[in-house]
């Protein structure tokens, strides 16, 4: 029997889904508001179509008029890409095109968006557009300067300016190359830091501090597009655990030129910088870090001498997560919000301006979600929004008057939700994202805890209804688990099981969200009870149980694998375990691959998109980060990979991976393969053509999910 002997069922979805961007086009994205809170501006694409357009809402009387489209700048051309700039967009994991992402003056007077490298002026009063006129080659990572003056950004490896007033460009770092670029961040900080930029303006906009890094040394990886073997292939400089690493220092420089100030610390120590903020009032701050990650500091930077004080110091035996949103200074530069895991879980604290005296603000039973889970703060209330709650898998948005009992602020969401929010200056309004396993995102505008408006959506619905049910489950670990029927499910009967697994640090499959469940759901349609399960190493459930996976990626989280499915088949007695399937991409793909080769007497068959194989061929960052260095800690790595394992596989397993990732490198699916064949184990490997860790493609999403449903359809 061949592999396409089966068939799918709903075709019609699967190419919707595809076409929509997985209904996200159509829908606001990047909500701003205004300086004086009047306005909110946002990103939105056509229903079936990836480039995003800028619109602007009054809040006053809730109507959007259209500010800019990418076809009034082009005038007929093609949208190009740079191999950096799709880099940059892979590390934000960005599919959408058109404008990605658009900045505001700090006098809201003017709009700033980049295009195919350019670099285009919007005034709001008059819509007049204007170019910048910058040099050859693309612009990286364009901000104004605080003042309102100046555009700043990266152009040939060395930051540069452009005088707004009179439309010139100057050049504010010198030397600047591909092995020694200026004022941009290296790959791990962009794709394990969340740190994309690498300048900052002073608040008066008349210096930058800057990252200045090295890549000597560092190992370089070529991608080439197998479809066009005549084609040059692209090169990236790429860290692999235990080997060198960019070297990265900061220094600061007037923008009317001179010398630069380099910054001090002990760069030996504390090698990796994680954060950067200079803000209006307050100490120029830098973060930086041990490279086992297990020492963090918070320095204060002299900016006329660049010497370094430390405010806080941070210590993990296993690790230490970043926080982006911290430290986040008072408008009067009195202190500053701190987040910290010292006491079991995710805190905020309030520090004065040296780093002393902190009062717990945010205790860790509010459930603070961490990254990305500070709003704002409104100084003359003294109240602090932020993001929590005591269940995983919701995010709330909550507020703390001058550090009181945390209150859930009240939001048009109904229910169950994730909910995300944007602050305007004054704290008087919120754009909130809400959505749930009952609805897509939407996007309201609070004004004085009233809902006045909402960002217009044009996206298509999602005509498949959600039949996903969430289980806490018994035992010392308390996983949390979803189940996902077909629609025409039939209590009583036994069903095959699709386990949908991530499993790993940083991410969580079982969420109060629809848009993550919908293909799921078109998947059990086709017969299947699809279940997810989030175990120990998973977030937001305490520092210990995050933790539990250090030195060991592939025990514990595999382990909980199972005893959570057979937990589970104990509530869903329909879950047949004797025909269970496994489906991941990523971290998942490993833990795909590693079910089907260690649990293979539960396992039946895995698909495994993009699967880390070997823990020496991925980055520093974030291997050392839960494995240690390879030489000190070389049976983590081998107990870590799953080469280790292909002795005992005995159930098929597919693999898929982009030929052009450039973050799990298909070096690693074509290792595991190698070792699988010669070991004579069943296998197939399915190449995508010139993709990377992403697959935006509408047609080859559509197929992707037909050959995973047939491949189940097949083994189970």
């Amino acid at each position: 029997m061949t592999l396409l002997a089966a068939t799918v069922s709903d075709p019609q979805f699967l190419r919707e889904y595809a076409e929509t961007r997985r209904y996200l086009a159509g829908r606001p994205e990047r909500p701003k508001f205004s300086p004086d809170g009047k306005s909110v501006f946002f990103l939105r694409s056509a229903p079936k179509d990836s480039r995003q357009l800028l619109y602007e809402l009054d809040v006053a009387t809730g109507k959007t008029s259209e500010l800019l489209t990418p076809d009034s700048l082009l005038q007929g051309a093609s949208e190009t890409l740079t191999a950096a700039e799709k880099a940059r967009l892979e590390r934000q994991r960005v599919s959408a095109r058109g404008f990605t992402s658009y900045q505001l003056s700090p006098d809201g007077s003017k709009l700033l968006v980049v295009l195919s490298g350019k670099l285009y002026l919007v005034e709001r009063a008059t819509k007049k557009v204007t170019q910048l006129k910058t040099g050859e080659g693309a612009c990286m990572d364009p901000k104004f300067s605080p003042a309102g003056t100046h555009v700043g950004y990266v152009r040939n490896h060395d930051v540069h300016v452009v005088d707004l007033a009179k439309n010139t460009e100057a050049r504010v770092t010198t030397g600047g190359s591909e092995l020694k670029p200026n004022g941009l961040a290296e790959f791990v900080a962009q794709e394990e830091m969340s740190r994309f930029s690498g300048f900052w303006f002073s608040p008066d906009g008349k210096h930058v501090i800057f990252q200045k890094t090295d890549h000597t040394g560092l190992e370089r990886f070529g991608i080439a597009d197998p479809m066009h073997p005549e084609a040059e292939a692209d090169r990236f400089f790429y860290p692999r655990p235990g080997k060198k690493n960019a070297d990265v220092a900061l220094a600061i420089m007037p923008l009317a030129g001179g010398k630069p100030i380099e910054v001090s610390w002990d760069r030996a120590a504390f090698p990796y910088v994680t954060t950067v903020k200079w803000p209006k009032a307050g100490a120029l701050s830098v973060v930086v870090q041990s490279r086992e990650q297990t020492k963090a500091q918070l320095l204060a930077i002299d900016p006329k001498t660049g010497r370094s004080t430390v405010l806080v110091t941070e210590e993990d035996p296993a690790w230490l997560n970043i926080n982006q949103d911290v430290p986040h200074w008072l408008p009067d530069g009195s202190g500053f919000f701190w987040d910290t895991e010292r006491n079991g879980g995710h805190e905020l604290e309030l520090r004065k301006a040296d780093g002393s005296s902190p009062v717990t603000w945010v205790p860790r039973a509010a459930g603070y979600k961490g990254e990305l889970g500070l709003v704002g703060f409104e100084p003359k209330s003294r109240t602090l929004y932020f993001l929590g709650g005591d269940d995983p898998t919701q995010s709330l948005l909550f507020k703390t008057v001058n550090g009181g009992a945390p209150e859930r602020v009240k939001t048009p969401s109904e229910g169950r939700a994730t909910e995300g929010a944007v602050m305007s200056d004054d704290g008087s309004a919120f754009v909130v994202s809400t959505t749930s396993t009952r609805a897509m995102p939407k996007h309201v505008v609070l004004k004085d805890g009233a809902k006045v408006a909402e960002l217009p959506s044009v996206a298509i619905e999602p005509g498949l209804a959600l039949s996903i049910e969430t289980f806490t489950l018994s035992g010392p670990q308390q996983m949390r688990a979803a189940v996902i029927r077909p629609k025409d499910f039939k209590k009583g009967t036994k069903y095959p099981v699709v386990l949908n697994v991530y499993g790993g640090p940083g991410h969580l499959e079982v969420l109060e969200v629809m848009r993550e469940n919908l293909v799921l759901q078109w998947l059990a349609n086709q017969g299947f009870l699809v279940v997810k399960l989030d175990g120990r190493g998973t977030p937001r459930r305490g520092r210990d149980y995050e933790r539990a996976i250090k030195g060991d990626f592939a025990t514990t989280t595999a382990n909980d694998q199972i005893v959570g499915l057979t937990q589970l088949a104990q509530k869903v007695p329909e879950l047949d375990l004797t025909r269970v399937g496994v489906y991941g991409w990523s971290f998942g793909g490993y833990m795909a691959a590693l079910l089907a080769m260690t649990k293979g007497d539960v396992i039946k068959s895995a698909v495994a998109g993009a699967p880390v194989v070997d823990w020496r061929d991925y980055d520093t960052h974030y291997t050392e980060r839960y494995l240690g260095l390879p030489d000190a800690q070389p049976k983590a790595y081998e107990v870590s990979s799953l080469l280790s394992y292909v002795k005992d596989a005995k159930r098929p397993i597919l693999l898929i991976h982009g030929t052009a990732d450039d973050n799990v490198y298909f070096l690693h699916s074509l290792k595991l393969s190698d070792a699988l064949f010669k070991a004579g184990k069943p296998h197939s490997v399915l190449p995508l053509s010139n993709f990377t860790h992403m697959v935006p493609d509408p047609l080859v999403t559509e197929r992707l999910w037909e050959r995973i449903a047939v491949t189940f359809k097949e083994t189970l």
